[in-house]
């Protein structure tokens, strides 16, 4: 039974259960990285030390997801299938835990990663015309890398500048009270 699932209850008619389950699936939906697999021999190699360790404890699996992201950065398809094979586990386990859980990735960050707020104070002053712009000058959607690993794009709830909204960050630098045409010129100073 999925966490989630415990809240369907409230919604007593079949219509308000569809509702809320399409809701729900529209809004976890994670998506798959279009880019190539990088992973290094070193990378690999220090996966395989942390299965080494926990592989007769399934228990572990999320621990070693954790360690698998922080490695890698993200949890790849072939990043899912190393970890299935040493933990013993089905590939269907570990991309279930990989998409039900918000700390979990499926797409590498970019050397620059752009988080645009989409918290309801942000939201309405703009930030989703920020989000298409962005989407527009850097050719991928939230939750995507750019092909050269130079540029990753989210979207996320608050961050806790409510009185700047609309608020996107630019790795650690934070831009606030930014309107659509602020954006070219924000991602100029990190294409540069």
């Amino acid at each position: 039974m999925r966490i989630r699932e415990s809240c369907a209850p409230v919604c007593t008619s079949g219509a308000a259960r569809a509702a809320f389950a399409k809701e729900e699936s529209q809004e976890m939906l994670k998506k798959i990285s279009t880019v190539p697999f990088r992973g290094t021999p070193e990378q690999e190699k220090r996966l395989q030390a942390v299965i080494a360790a926990c592989k007769d404890d399934k228990s572990q699996l999320m621990h070693v997801m954790q360690e698998a992201q922080e490695i890698y950065g993200y949890l790849p398809y072939e990043v899912q299938v190393m970890i299935a094979e040493g933990m013993d586990v089905p590939l269907e386990k570990v991309y279930g835990v990989s998409t039900f859980y918000a700390q979990f990735s499926l797409s590498p960050k970019g050397e620059t990663n752009i988080s645009v707020c989409l918290g309801t104070a942000c939201y309405v002053k703009g930030s989703q015309q920020i989000l298409d712009k962005l989407s527009e000058l850097l050719g991928i959607g939230a939750g995507e890398c750019t092909e050269d690993g130079a540029f990753s794009l989210e979207a996320c709830r608050c961050i806790g500048a409510c009185g700047l909204a609309p608020v996107m960050t630019v790795n650690d630098e934070v831009y606030g009270k930014i309107t659509e045409d602020d954006v070219a010129g924000i991602l100029a100073k990190y294409r540069a």
